[in-house]
């Protein structure tokens, strides 16, 4: 996988830095039933999209991270998205 290694790293420090568990499991609908993804696998995920995509999302969790807001939430949405 050739992922965005300026990208890869800031997304690793940024989910370490707020303390998020690699291990929780996000539950997202679609249809193919009920979805488990560990944030671990959403996080590979991310890092796998386009740097558009990968844009899109620096700049939504920069936007969280400025309103000092809850990040799982926004991840929960991406797992949605992913589970669709």
């Amino acid at each position: 996988m050739n992922h965005n290694n300026a990208f890869a790293r800031w997304l690793d420090t940024f989910i370490d830095e707020k303390g998020i568990d690699l291990e929780h499991t996000l539950v997202a609908e679609g249809e193919s039933g009920t979805n488990w993804i560990p944030v671990a696998v959403l996080i590979d995920m991310m890092k796998a999209t386009t740097p558009k995509e990968q844009a899109g999302i620096k700049n939504m969790l920069v936007r969280i991270d400025f309103r000092n807001a809850e990040v799982l939430p926004y991840l929960q949405h991406l797992a949605q998205a992913v589970a669709r």
